[in-house]
């Protein structure tokens, strides 16, 4: 089976730099050895012949790499790449936009939207395009689920504020099922499996989705077809109009529209799931699942097919809801390895696909959790932030769990964002590689194809018709658990010089980013040895933390003098929000450093600017902030317990003072008798505490 998709990888590719080529563009020849401007058929059935016959499958051995006796499908994929490599345009830099800004402008957005071809959204009535999704990114208006009789969305969405860029992720595995089941006239339109889909009942939210948890997970026989054929047809088709719906929404400089996809594996029920965005339109087919079972495998894949393509590809894979996996999302193994050489292979492979981390969305807070064993320090009360699992938890321990996707089973350490970083510290001192050197993003996880609807005063639910009664988002009346526990989701920050796919690529690669819970906070870090005390008062404050220190997602490599300890400058504004609703005056500045000492994993947090104690608060009846705030904070701080003998990190957050939940908002608009008793539980959040996570800063002895 991974060598029909393989194959089609290969085409996808071909077809992909022949179409955007164009007749003018005298780099590309893709094959066209007539010099015609175009490239038949003929012509690419004889670039594949060449590649082919390049790895031996005529010779048989000639393209045996590793020299087992054996041609693999990653063998001829290489081969492949190197005979096809030289036709493929690299993708010319962009102009610079008016705006660029060498020092960086900060632009939000939501890396993570399904849209109607993802399995579960389409269930949930969800028929938003990716058109459709980029539009509304954009600001335009957006129907919802429920549908009326005509199949049209019956409540109507918009944006407060457009995005600066989003990416589309639906699921790559049942693109090519979705499409099959849907779409009158398929070959296998009528099969039972599409009926049962069509019926978009429970049965068929798991039916459908236990496909995932399963050790291999395999396609449904009568949707696919021989070799399922019918299925990658049909996602070819889906990823096409995928692509062409990134190339529309495209416009550099104003917004910026990614290729993307979701690799969605959950073994036993525990969520593994990764964003996969590509930084241009040189892109080969969806790795799913059902080819590749393990991370291991995508990433692979990933470089197999895109990094080493030699089309210009270039990718990377963003885990998430890491609070949903049991331990399994950070968990440190080398499958396979046989030696440290082995483990640091892949550590690296790991480290370079996936530089980042989803910290938070809708389904809840991935930054930390209290009370699990293995890390020292006091409780930090913001890790009771949003929440996914409540009350008592068992505690994984050193070992894994399942079925965290449903909300059940053990919670470990590695759960959580500030685990993984540890974890990373430690690997870092035993191999010598940080395979968990990840910088933060937040995202919103929308199944409405709504990227960005993050406000509180207006969100009305992420989950089609399963939420969109007022009893159902506040209770989790769906086949997902949820209600009351779910948010809007959160927004990614990036640092950039310009909008265009490749400068927010870029900054998304060197993890000057951050996350926010849905708010536009706008926050800066740099690190370094002698950043002057009086830099928030020097107006070229950024221009100084760049020339003498490093930004998030930075590494601080070297000591100065044995006295020296690092020094943070940290400045963040509050959110402007609109005329009819103002953003939230920050409370307080955080700096969290994670640490190892003789192989016990370490924390502390430290409030480094504003007051903890302003007294700030919200009147529920009217969502009316009370009390001072800052509109902006600024500081320069020096970590006043550090060992230079240690490795560390460090990251920011920043606090708002406290508002109104989006639940307190819904109830407020519902008159009385409309209200459901969720409305008047007394255990029931009323008040959120919005914030902002910075990428860390590293710090590595000499």
């Amino acid at each position: 089976m991974p060598s029909v998709v393989r194959v089609l990888a290969v085409l996808s590719w071909i077809g992909a730099a022949a179409a955007t080529a164009g007749a003018t563009d005298s780099a590309v020849c893709v094959g066209d050895c007539n010099n015609s401007a175009t490239v038949t058929v003929d012509e690419i059935i004889t670039l594949v012949d060449i590649a082919l016959d390049n790895v031996g499958v005529a010779a048989c051995t000639a393209g045996d790499a590793d020299g087992n006796g054996k041609i693999t499908i990653d063998e001829i994929m290489a081969a492949t790449a190197h005979a096809l490599g030289g036709c493929f345009a690299t993708p010319p830099a962009e102009p610079a936009c008016a705006q660029r800004n060498p020092l960086r402008n900060v632009y939000f957005g939501d890396l993570h939207v399904h849209t109607r071809n993802s399995f579960d959204a389409y269930l949930w009535e969800t028929r938003t395009t990716p058109m459709q999704a980029y539009r509304f990114a954009r600001g335009e208006p957006l129907a919802l689920a429920p549908l009326d009789a005509s199949g049209n969305g019956t409540r109507t969405v918009q944006l407060a504020r457009p995005l600066d860029f989003a990416a589309v992720t639906d699921h790559s595995e049942y693109l090519g099922e979705v499409a099959s089941c849907t779409t009158p006239g398929s070959p296998t339109y009528d099969s039972s499996n599409c009926q049962l889909f069509r019926s978009a009942t429970v049965h068929a939210f798991t039916t459908f989705g236990v496909k995932m948890t399963q050790s291999r997970p395999m396609r449904f026989a009568d949707v696919c077809g021989t070799n399922n054929s019918v299925c990658l047809q049909a996602a070819g088709d889906v990823w096409e109009r995928i692509q062409e719906a990134a190339a529309a929404a495209y416009e550099r400089c104003t917004f910026t529209a990614f290729i993307a996809y979701e690799y969605s594996r959950s073994p036993g029920g525990s969520t593994m799931h990764r964003n996969v965005i590509f930084r241009n339109d040189r892109v080969p087919f969806p790795i799913s699942a059902f080819e590749q079972p393990t991370p291991q495998g995508l990433w692979r894949e990933l470089k197999a097919a895109c990094q080493d393509s030699g089309t210009g590809c270039d990718v990377l894979a963003i885990p998430h809801n890491s609070n949903e996996s049991n331990g399994h999302q950070f968990l440190v193994e080398y499958p396979g390895a046989q030696t440290l050489d082995d483990e640091r292979a892949q550590a690296q492979l790991r480290a370079a696909m996936e530089p980042l981390v989803e910290v938070y969305q809708h389904k809840g807070n991935s930054e930390c959790f209290n009370g699990i064993s293995g890390i020292v320090g006091a409780p930090d009360e913001q890790c009771e932030f949003e929440k996914r699992r409540q009350g008592t938890v068992p505690d994984c321990m050193d070992r894994t769990g399942q079925q965290g996707a449903a909300g059940v089973g053990c919670v470990s350490k590695l759960d959580y964002v500030r685990g993984a970083l540890l974890a990373g510290l430690q690997e870092q001192e035993r191999i010598g590689v940080n395979p968990y050197r990840l910088g933060f993003i937040g995202s919103t996880d929308t199944h409405n194809g709504t990227p960005g609807f993050t406000d509180e005063w207006s969100w009305i639910g992420h989950q089609g018709k399963q939420d969109a009664a007022p009893a159902d988002q506040l209770g989790g009346a769906g086949v997902t658990d949820g209600g009351i526990i779910f948010s809007p989701g959160a927004l990614a920050g990036v640092w950039a010089e310009e909008n265009s796919r490749s400068s927010i690529f870029d900054a998304l690669r060197r993890k000057e980013t951050f996350a926010t819970s849905g708010t536009r906070i706008s926050v800066r870090v740099f690190g370094g040895w002698d950043l002057p005390h009086e830099m928030c008062a020097d107006p070229d404050m950024i221009q100084t933390g760049y020339a003498r220190g490093v930004p998030m997602g930075g590494v601080l490599a070297s000591l100065p003098t044995a006295t020296s300890a690092p020094t943070f400058a940290i400045a963040a504004l509050r959110d402007p929000g609109t005329t009819e609703h103002p953003g939230t005056p920050l409370q307080r500045l955080q700096v969290i450093k994670g640490w190892i000492d003789t192989g016990v994993w370490h924390q502390q947090v430290y409030d480094v600017a504003g007051d903890a104690n302003n007294g700030a608060s919200v009147d529920l009846a009217s969502c009316t902030p009370q009390g001072s705030g800052a509109d902006e904070l600024c500081t320069v701080w020096t970590d006043p317990n550090f060992d230079p003998s240690q490795r560390a990190f460090y990251y920011v957050r920043v606090l708002e003072n406290p508002a109104c939940r989006w639940n307190t908002w819904l109830c407020n608009r519902l008159p009385a008798e409309q209200r459901p008793a969720a409305c008047d539980d007394p255990t029931a959040p009323k008040t959120i505490q919005e914030r902002a996570w910075t990428s860390p800063i590293w710090y590595e002895p000499s």
